[in-house]
Protein backbone atom coordinates (compact mmCIF):
# COMPACT_ATOMS: atom_id res chain seq x y z
CA UNK A 1 0.00 0.00 0.00
CA UNK A 2 1.11 3.71 -1.02
CA UNK A 3 1.24 5.58 1.81
CA UNK A 4 0.76 9.52 1.27
CA UNK A 5 4.17 12.08 1.31
CA UNK A 6 3.51 14.41 3.71
CA UNK A 7 4.20 18.53 2.21
CA UNK A 8 7.41 18.62 4.02
CA UNK A 9 8.45 14.97 2.93
CA UNK A 10 7.84 15.59 -0.50
CA UNK A 11 9.76 19.55 -0.43
CA UNK A 12 12.66 17.34 0.97
CA UNK A 13 12.99 14.74 -1.78
CA UNK A 14 12.32 17.95 -4.19
CA UNK A 15 15.52 19.41 -2.46
CA UNK A 16 17.55 16.97 -2.66
CA UNK A 17 -7.05 -2.05 -29.92
CA UNK A 18 -9.40 -3.99 -27.55
CA UNK A 19 -7.63 -7.44 -27.08
CA UNK A 20 -11.00 -9.50 -27.39
CA UNK A 21 -10.55 -13.97 -27.06
CA UNK A 22 -13.19 -16.53 -26.93
CA UNK A 23 -16.64 -16.46 -28.97
CA UNK A 24 -17.65 -13.16 -27.58
CA UNK A 25 -18.01 -10.13 -29.49
CA UNK A 26 -17.23 -6.86 -27.96
CA UNK A 27 -18.25 -3.17 -27.62
CA UNK A 28 -17.67 -0.51 -25.78
CA UNK A 29 -20.08 1.91 -27.74
CA UNK A 30 -23.58 1.80 -25.73
CA UNK A 31 -26.94 2.13 -28.24
CA UNK A 32 -27.39 5.53 -29.21
CA UNK A 33 -30.36 6.01 -26.85
CA UNK A 34 -28.40 5.11 -23.97
CA UNK A 35 -28.14 8.23 -21.70
CA UNK A 36 -25.00 9.01 -20.66
CA UNK A 37 -23.79 7.48 -17.04
CA UNK A 38 -21.79 8.84 -14.06
CA UNK A 39 -18.84 6.95 -12.10
CA UNK A 40 -17.07 7.71 -10.21
CA UNK A 41 -13.23 6.56 -9.76
CA UNK A 42 -11.59 6.86 -7.24
CA UNK A 43 -7.60 6.92 -6.79
CA UNK A 44 -5.47 4.96 -4.25
CA UNK A 45 -2.81 8.16 -4.23
CA UNK A 46 -2.10 11.49 -5.89
CA UNK A 47 -2.04 10.83 -9.55
CA UNK A 48 1.15 9.22 -10.67
CA UNK A 49 2.28 7.23 -13.83
CA UNK A 50 0.19 3.90 -12.67
CA UNK A 51 -2.69 6.09 -13.53
CA UNK A 52 -1.69 6.86 -17.02
CA UNK A 53 -3.97 4.62 -18.62
CA UNK A 54 -7.04 6.35 -16.82
CA UNK A 55 -5.79 9.74 -17.87
CA UNK A 56 -5.42 8.32 -21.70
CA UNK A 57 -8.62 7.24 -21.49
CA UNK A 58 -10.29 10.68 -20.09
CA UNK A 59 -8.03 12.31 -22.76
CA UNK A 60 -8.45 10.32 -25.69
CA UNK A 61 -12.49 10.52 -24.99
CA UNK A 62 -12.40 6.71 -24.57
CA UNK A 63 -14.96 6.82 -21.28
CA UNK A 64 -17.40 8.72 -23.25
CA UNK A 65 -17.44 6.80 -26.14
CA UNK A 66 -18.42 4.20 -24.23
CA UNK A 67 -21.46 6.65 -22.85
CA UNK A 68 -19.89 7.19 -19.55
CA UNK A 69 -18.77 10.56 -17.39
CA UNK A 70 -16.14 9.40 -15.14
CA UNK A 71 -15.33 11.33 -12.44
CA UNK A 72 -11.70 10.83 -10.60
CA UNK A 73 -11.32 11.46 -7.40
CA UNK A 74 -8.27 11.55 -5.08
CA UNK A 75 -8.22 10.35 -1.72
CA UNK A 76 -7.81 12.54 1.20
CA UNK A 77 -6.98 9.36 2.74
CA UNK A 78 -5.12 6.71 1.14
CA UNK A 79 -6.89 4.10 3.67
CA UNK A 80 -10.34 4.96 2.45
CA UNK A 81 -11.48 4.46 -1.39
CA UNK A 82 -12.21 0.55 0.06
CA UNK A 83 -14.41 1.97 2.63
CA UNK A 84 -16.18 4.47 0.04
CA UNK A 85 -16.51 1.76 -2.57
CA UNK A 86 -18.44 -0.78 0.56
CA UNK A 87 -20.37 2.20 1.27
CA UNK A 88 -21.36 2.65 -1.82
CA UNK A 89 -19.63 6.58 -1.31
CA UNK A 90 -18.03 5.81 -5.02
CA UNK A 91 -18.59 3.51 -8.08
CA UNK A 92 -15.10 2.42 -8.54
CA UNK A 93 -11.64 2.51 -6.63
CA UNK A 94 -7.77 1.57 -7.44
CA UNK A 95 -6.27 -0.07 -4.86
CA UNK A 96 -4.02 -3.05 -4.33
CA UNK A 97 -4.50 -6.92 -3.93
CA UNK A 98 -3.60 -7.10 0.18
CA UNK A 99 -5.69 -4.35 1.03
CA UNK A 100 -8.55 -6.02 -0.73
CA UNK A 101 -8.62 -9.29 0.93
CA UNK A 102 -7.95 -7.35 4.43
CA UNK A 103 -10.88 -5.67 3.39
CA UNK A 104 -12.70 -8.64 2.49
CA UNK A 105 -11.75 -9.85 5.65
CA UNK A 106 -13.46 -7.55 7.47
CA UNK A 107 -16.72 -8.70 5.44
CA UNK A 108 -16.91 -5.17 3.28
CA UNK A 109 -18.62 -6.20 0.27
CA UNK A 110 -15.73 -5.57 -2.61
CA UNK A 111 -14.56 -7.62 -5.26
CA UNK A 112 -11.49 -6.93 -8.30
CA UNK A 113 -13.15 -6.72 -11.44
CA UNK A 114 -9.07 -5.97 -13.61
CA UNK A 115 -5.56 -5.98 -12.59
CA UNK A 116 -4.20 -2.48 -13.07
CA UNK A 117 -0.25 -2.93 -12.57
CA UNK A 118 0.78 -7.10 -12.94
CA UNK A 119 3.05 -7.51 -10.66
CA UNK A 120 4.35 -6.83 -7.00
CA UNK A 121 5.98 -2.63 -6.95
CA UNK A 122 6.91 -2.59 -3.38
CA UNK A 123 10.19 -3.32 -3.27
CA UNK A 124 12.88 -3.09 -0.41
CA UNK A 125 15.36 0.04 -1.77
CA UNK A 126 18.64 1.26 -0.58
CA UNK A 127 20.72 4.04 -1.27
CA UNK A 128 23.53 2.79 -3.38
CA UNK A 129 26.41 3.61 -0.94
CA UNK A 130 24.57 1.21 1.49
CA UNK A 131 25.68 -1.50 -0.74
CA UNK A 132 22.64 -3.98 0.37
CA UNK A 133 22.20 -5.66 -2.72
CA UNK A 134 20.62 -8.99 -1.53
CA UNK A 135 18.42 -9.97 1.34
CA UNK A 136 21.48 -11.71 3.28
CA UNK A 137 22.99 -8.48 3.09
CA UNK A 138 19.73 -6.98 5.38
CA UNK A 139 21.67 -8.47 8.59
CA UNK A 140 22.36 -5.71 11.06
CA UNK A 141 21.00 -3.25 8.95
CA UNK A 142 17.77 -0.56 10.03
CA UNK A 143 15.04 -1.17 7.99
CA UNK A 144 12.24 1.21 7.37
CA UNK A 145 8.59 0.84 6.57
CA UNK A 146 5.24 2.52 6.88
CA UNK A 147 4.12 0.47 9.99
CA UNK A 148 1.62 -1.75 7.85
CA UNK A 149 1.15 -5.15 9.23
CA UNK A 150 2.04 -7.52 5.33
CA UNK A 151 4.86 -5.28 5.14
CA UNK A 152 5.74 -6.57 8.25
CA UNK A 153 4.96 -9.91 7.35
CA UNK A 154 7.16 -9.48 3.63
CA UNK A 155 10.46 -8.32 5.77
CA UNK A 156 9.97 -11.72 8.13
CA UNK A 157 9.18 -14.09 5.24
CA UNK A 158 12.48 -12.07 2.89
CA UNK A 159 14.61 -12.75 6.22
CA UNK A 160 13.77 -16.56 6.83
CA UNK A 161 13.78 -16.94 2.81
CA UNK A 162 17.57 -15.56 2.97
CA UNK A 163 18.26 -17.29 6.56
CA UNK A 164 18.74 -14.16 8.17
CA UNK A 165 17.64 -14.00 12.01
CA UNK A 166 15.15 -11.76 12.34
CA UNK A 167 16.63 -10.41 15.62
CA UNK A 168 19.64 -8.90 13.65
CA UNK A 169 17.20 -6.61 11.50
CA UNK A 170 16.16 -3.34 12.74
CA UNK A 171 12.52 -2.70 11.83
CA UNK A 172 11.93 1.26 11.80
CA UNK A 173 7.88 2.78 11.30
CA UNK A 174 8.93 5.85 9.35
CA UNK A 175 5.38 6.08 8.33
CA UNK A 176 4.97 7.61 4.53
CA UNK A 177 8.70 9.43 4.97
CA UNK A 178 10.71 6.75 2.79
CA UNK A 179 12.72 8.52 0.79
CA UNK A 180 13.80 11.18 3.79
CA UNK A 181 14.75 8.89 5.89
CA UNK A 182 17.14 7.23 3.73
CA UNK A 183 18.74 10.25 2.52
CA UNK A 184 19.17 11.29 6.32
CA UNK A 185 20.60 8.26 6.91
CA UNK A 186 17.74 7.33 9.78
CA UNK A 187 17.69 3.90 8.21
CA UNK A 188 19.65 2.03 5.99
CA UNK A 189 16.84 0.41 3.70
CA UNK A 190 12.75 0.96 3.28
CA UNK A 191 10.34 -1.73 2.53
CA UNK A 192 7.72 -0.32 1.08
CA UNK A 193 9.31 1.80 -1.80
CA UNK A 194 8.20 1.00 -5.64
CA UNK A 195 10.96 0.08 -8.01
CA UNK A 196 8.93 1.91 -10.62
CA UNK A 197 9.30 5.46 -9.11
CA UNK A 198 11.07 6.35 -5.55
CA UNK A 199 13.68 4.08 -6.67
CA UNK A 200 13.72 6.23 -10.63
CA UNK A 201 13.13 9.71 -7.74
CA UNK A 202 16.51 8.26 -6.54
CA UNK A 203 18.11 7.46 -9.44
CA UNK A 204 17.01 10.92 -11.21
CA UNK A 205 19.01 12.35 -7.70
CA UNK A 206 22.44 10.49 -8.52
CA UNK A 207 21.60 7.68 -5.41
CA UNK A 208 22.54 5.10 -8.01
CA UNK A 209 19.69 2.75 -5.96
CA UNK A 210 19.65 -0.65 -5.00
CA UNK A 211 16.01 -2.51 -5.24
CA UNK A 212 15.56 -6.00 -4.06
CA UNK A 213 12.03 -7.02 -5.48
CA UNK A 214 9.43 -9.34 -2.99
CA UNK A 215 8.33 -11.49 -5.42
CA UNK A 216 12.28 -12.71 -6.41
CA UNK A 217 12.99 -12.88 -2.72
CA UNK A 218 10.24 -15.40 -0.97
CA UNK A 219 6.93 -13.27 -0.62
CA UNK A 220 4.32 -14.56 -3.57
CA UNK A 221 3.40 -12.76 -6.34
CA UNK A 222 0.44 -10.46 -6.68
CA UNK A 223 -1.39 -7.91 -8.61
CA UNK A 224 0.06 -4.36 -7.07
CA UNK A 225 -3.18 -2.29 -8.26
CA UNK A 226 -6.42 -3.25 -8.81
CA UNK A 227 -9.96 -1.96 -9.69
CA UNK A 228 -12.41 -2.68 -7.06
CA UNK A 229 -16.18 -2.52 -6.93
CA UNK A 230 -19.00 -2.75 -4.33
CA UNK A 231 -20.08 -6.60 -4.88
CA UNK A 232 -23.84 -5.41 -5.56
CA UNK A 233 -22.77 -3.05 -8.10
CA UNK A 234 -21.05 -5.44 -10.43
CA UNK A 235 -24.17 -7.69 -10.01
CA UNK A 236 -26.58 -4.88 -11.20
CA UNK A 237 -24.47 -2.53 -13.32
CA UNK A 238 -22.50 -5.42 -15.11
CA UNK A 239 -22.59 -3.65 -18.34
CA UNK A 240 -22.19 -0.54 -17.30
CA UNK A 241 -18.77 -1.88 -15.47
CA UNK A 242 -18.00 -3.40 -18.34
CA UNK A 243 -17.67 -0.69 -20.85
CA UNK A 244 -15.47 0.96 -18.07
CA UNK A 245 -13.05 -1.73 -17.98
CA UNK A 246 -12.61 -2.28 -21.51
CA UNK A 247 -12.50 1.66 -22.14
CA UNK A 248 -9.56 1.91 -19.35
CA UNK A 249 -7.91 -1.44 -21.50
CA UNK A 250 -8.26 1.40 -24.20
CA UNK A 251 -6.46 3.97 -22.33
CA UNK A 252 -3.53 1.70 -21.50
CA UNK A 253 -3.18 0.05 -24.98
CA UNK A 254 -3.12 3.78 -25.82
CA UNK A 255 -0.26 4.34 -23.23
CA UNK A 256 2.09 0.98 -25.15
CA UNK A 257 1.28 2.97 -28.62
CA UNK A 258 2.38 6.45 -27.60
CA UNK A 259 4.29 6.59 -23.72
CA UNK A 260 5.34 10.28 -24.06
CA UNK A 261 1.90 11.09 -25.80
CA UNK A 262 0.35 9.48 -22.55
CA UNK A 263 2.58 11.21 -19.71
CA UNK A 264 1.81 14.74 -21.51
CA UNK A 265 -1.59 13.87 -20.84
CA UNK A 266 -0.89 12.71 -17.72
CA UNK A 267 1.01 16.19 -17.06
CA UNK A 268 -1.37 18.26 -18.53
CA UNK A 269 -4.67 17.07 -16.35
CA UNK A 270 -2.26 17.26 -13.15
CA UNK A 271 0.39 20.25 -13.82
CA UNK A 272 2.14 19.63 -10.42
CA UNK A 273 3.80 16.12 -11.29
CA UNK A 274 7.36 16.32 -12.86
CA UNK A 275 7.45 15.53 -16.75
CA UNK A 276 10.84 13.23 -16.64
CA UNK A 277 10.06 11.37 -13.28
CA UNK A 278 6.47 10.30 -14.71
CA UNK A 279 7.79 9.12 -18.40
CA UNK A 280 10.72 7.23 -16.60
CA UNK A 281 7.79 5.47 -14.50
CA UNK A 282 5.64 5.16 -17.11
CA UNK A 283 8.62 3.02 -19.39
CA UNK A 284 9.80 1.15 -16.51
CA UNK A 285 6.44 -0.01 -15.76
CA UNK A 286 4.42 -0.50 -19.27
CA UNK A 287 5.05 -4.29 -19.22
CA UNK A 288 2.88 -4.65 -16.26
CA UNK A 289 0.40 -3.21 -17.53
CA UNK A 290 -0.34 -6.11 -18.91
CA UNK A 291 -0.39 -9.36 -18.57
CA UNK A 292 2.84 -11.74 -19.35
CA UNK A 293 0.53 -13.99 -21.29
CA UNK A 294 -0.13 -11.85 -24.50
CA UNK A 295 -3.21 -14.02 -25.18
CA UNK A 296 -5.26 -12.80 -22.56
CA UNK A 297 -7.13 -10.22 -22.23
CA UNK A 298 -6.04 -6.30 -20.26
CA UNK A 299 -6.40 -6.48 -16.72
CA UNK A 300 -6.53 -10.30 -16.63
CA UNK A 301 -6.03 -11.75 -12.85
CA UNK A 302 -4.74 -15.19 -12.34
CA UNK A 303 -6.98 -16.96 -10.00
CA UNK A 304 -3.97 -19.49 -8.80
CA UNK A 305 -1.65 -16.43 -8.03
CA UNK A 306 -4.65 -14.13 -6.08
CA UNK A 307 -5.65 -18.10 -4.22
CA UNK A 308 -1.57 -18.17 -3.02
CA UNK A 309 -1.21 -14.85 -2.35
CA UNK A 310 -4.74 -15.65 -0.05
CA UNK A 311 -3.11 -18.70 1.54
CA UNK A 312 0.26 -16.44 2.30
CA UNK A 313 -1.76 -14.08 3.89
CA UNK A 314 -3.61 -16.72 6.40
CA UNK A 315 -0.75 -18.40 7.09
CA UNK A 316 0.62 -15.00 8.59
CA UNK A 317 -2.39 -14.54 10.33
CA UNK A 318 -2.82 -11.49 8.38
CA UNK A 319 -6.48 -12.68 7.17
CA UNK A 320 -8.39 -14.67 9.35
CA UNK A 321 -11.22 -15.77 7.20
CA UNK A 322 -10.35 -18.30 4.12
CA UNK A 323 -13.85 -17.53 2.71
CA UNK A 324 -12.01 -13.58 2.28
CA UNK A 325 -10.05 -15.19 -0.46
CA UNK A 326 -12.64 -17.26 -2.48
CA UNK A 327 -14.01 -15.34 -5.54
CA UNK A 328 -12.12 -11.88 -4.35
CA UNK A 329 -11.45 -11.56 -8.22
CA UNK A 330 -13.42 -11.75 -11.19
CA UNK A 331 -12.61 -11.39 -14.82
CA UNK A 332 -16.23 -11.23 -16.28
CA UNK A 333 -16.01 -7.91 -17.43
CA UNK A 334 -12.76 -8.36 -19.62
CA UNK A 335 -12.74 -8.45 -23.17
CA UNK A 336 -13.87 -11.73 -23.99
CA UNK A 337 -15.00 -13.30 -20.93
CA UNK A 338 -18.18 -13.63 -18.71
CA UNK A 339 -21.46 -14.09 -20.71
Amino acid sequence: MRTKLTVAAAALVLALALAACGEQKETVTPAASAPTQSLTLMLDWFPNADHVGIYQALAGGYFRQAGLNVHVQVPSDPAAPLKLVAAGKVDLAITYEPELLLARDQNLPVVSIAALVQQPLTSIVSLGSAHIHTPAQLEGKRVGDAGIAYQHAYLSTILAHAGVPAASVQEVNVGSDLLPAMLSRRVDATLGAYWNYEAIQLEQMGKHPNVIRMDQVGVPTYDELVVAVRASTLSAHADEIRRFVQALARGYQSVRRGPQAAVANLVRQNPGLDPKLQLASVHATLSSFFPANSSNPWGWQDQSQWNAYGEWMLSHHLISNPNAVVDASTNQVLAGQGV
